[in-house]
């Protein structure tokens, strides 16, 4: 079924958790700048998290 049941591997599940951090913090921005502030932060510890996977498979 073209990979219908692939799951997905630890780099793939943080990239996704990444940009959904980063599309919550671009609306909570708008309304609440310390709320998307602090969404932001958390983007930020996801893509450092992201950057060491990629690292360590190099």
């Amino acid at each position: 079924m073209f990979g219908l049941f692939k799951k997905k591997d630890p780099l793939e599940k943080l990239q996704d958790k990444y940009r959904k951090l980063l599309a919550e913090s671009h609306t909570l921005s708008q309304r609440d700048r310390r709320a998307g502030d602090e969404k932001m932060a958390e983007a930020e510890e996801v893509a450092k998290e992201i950057d060491r996977l990629k690292s360590e498979g190099a």
